[in-house]
């Protein structure tokens, strides 16, 4: 295919196999006409109502603030701001392993170039709204029995949009290797009746 084609990965900041599975896309953009663009979902949201472990119940009620910050600057800014606000974020929370935070967001922010005055939004359910909002969308073609990441894309050539979680890997493929990922997975996903492919996971996420 030789035109470029859109391909929406919905994210929370603080999920690192969501991160890794980001990095990969960048790679992919790389080495096949694929442009990503980075879209919230909200794992606080998506677990709302469940009976959790109190160590995850803990981790999700502070999940807020990050996602807030990202679909404040969804909502206003174009999909540059969104990319560079997440790569910002998510080199602070998985790599330097810093506490999230309103220095963490106001650093994020002024790395990517937006207002850091946004990171007030970090405590404003004022943007809970348009993040249940972008999280349903994120979430519509998949059901809720997934977490994140989601990605919407144009099926394989002759089929029409597909949606599915995952993948889940470690370490980020590169170069070549990420396109043949892709290839794989947008055929897989694109076959009808196609809904599962699954194995147990032995390792940490690696953020080489």
């Amino acid at each position: 295919m030789s035109d470029r084609q859109t391909v929406d990965m919905y994210f929370d900041p603080l999920c690192p196999w969501a991160w890794i599975t980001s990095r990969w896309l960048l790679e992919v953009e790389q080495v096949r006409p694929v442009d990503v663009r980075f879209r919230v979902m909200s794992l606080a949201v998506l677990n709302e109502g469940r009976d959790l472990p109190e160590s995850y119940r803990k981790l999700l009620d502070g999940a807020w603030g990050a996602v807030r910050v990202a679909v404040a600057v969804q909502q206003d800014h174009d999909d540059a701001a969104v990319r560079a606000l997440y790569t910002a974020l998510g080199n602070r929370i998985h790599l330097e392993k810093q506490p999230t935070g309103p220095d963490l967001y106001t650093a994020a922010l002024t790395e990517a170039g937006l207002d850091p005055a946004l990171a007030a939004a970090a405590d404003d359910p004022a943007w809970d709204g348009p993040l249940r909002a972008s999280h349903a969308a994120g979430m519509a073609p998949v059901g809720m029995d997934v977490g994140t990441p989601v990605i919407h894309a144009p099926g394989p050539e002759g089929a029409g949009p597909v949606a599915f979680f995952g993948p889940v890997i470690t370490p980020v493929p590169r170069g070549e290797a990420a396109g043949r990922l892709w290839d794989g997975v947008l055929l897989v996903a694109g076959t009808p009746g196609f809904y599962e492919l699954k194995r147990s996971r032995e390792v940490d996420p690696t953020f080489d």
